[in-house]
């Protein structure tokens, strides 16, 4: 046990926890996107149950390790590609990704006119929104699980390593979703942010060699990052005005 307590391991565990949170943020903002359709006395509980839901799904991946990497022998072939579990999956929550996100930016820009008849019924509930951030936790966990087992093969710090960086977004997640609810421009965004993640996992899912070559995760991070650097001075430079207000928005009061 004291063999674990090493500066090798230690360098793993922090440089794991870092990447976890790395990763996890498209998770959180997934989360605090769909919690933001609940009522507002249910949206914390959407999103601790969202990210709890995530850490027991990175830790039985964890803990099924031999089944993780038979995920990346193919299964079969399709147009030349070699097709394995981890692709089909990849494949799937990706296009799931793009759909569920660009229903999103649809719904929440078109018109009072054509939305108030046909949103009516179909109001988010929680069993709905948990079953859909269950669904982007597999594709989020399969992808962060596999970066670490390829970082270190070591429970004993891989698990503490998804627990803590959970903790730090169960931490975060409730500043994150005020702040993307009282900006609808960057709920524009962070929507946007998700289809691009959706075409990264479905390229990967596809053609893992050409992704990982052409380093896409790189590129699109770096996208984002601008963005959201362009988005943040555009906020601080923004004269007060009233806000504008997206539809099925939660009334949460601005404090800005």
């Amino acid at each position: 046990m004291a063999e674990i307590f090493t500066a090798q391991h230690m360098v793993a565990l922090v440089t794991l926890v870092a990447l976890e949170i790395v990763l996890g943020i498209d998770n959180v903002i997934f989360i605090a996107i769909l919690s933001g359709k609940l009522p507002e006395h249910q949206q914390a509980r959407a999103r601790t149950t969202g990210i709890g839901l995530a850490v027991i799904t990175r830790i039985l991946l964890l803990l099924s390790i031999t089944f993780i990497m038979r995920l990346t022998d193919p299964l079969f072939t399709l147009l030349g590609n070699g097709i394995s579990g981890r692709d089909m999956i990849l494949l799937v929550g990706g296009l799931f990704l793009i759909g569920k996100s660009t229903f999103e930016i649809h719904e929440k820009l078109e018109s009072m006119d054509h939305t108030d008849q046909r949103t009516a019924g179909v109001a988010a509930t929680f069993a709905s929104v948990i079953v859909q951030i269950v669904l982007v936790d597999i594709v989020f966990s399969l992808d962060s699980v596999i970066t670490a087992v390829g970082i270190s093969g070591n429970l004993w710090i891989m698990v503490p390593a998804v627990v803590v960086a959970a903790g730090v977004m169960l931490w975060f997640s409730g500043p994150i979703a005020h702040f993307v609810e009282r900006h609808p421009t960057m709920k524009i965004l962070a929507l946007a942010f998700l289809i691009l993640i959706g075409v990264m996992l479905v390229i990967e899912g596809w053609n893992p060699e050409a992704a990982h070559e052409l380093h896409l995760k790189n590129y699109a991070y770096f996208a984002m990052a601008f963005s959201f650097g362009v988005e943040m001075i555009n906020l601080r430079l923004r004269k007060p005005e009233e806000p504008l207000v997206l539809k099925n928005r939660p009334n949460i009061e601005s404090a800005d």
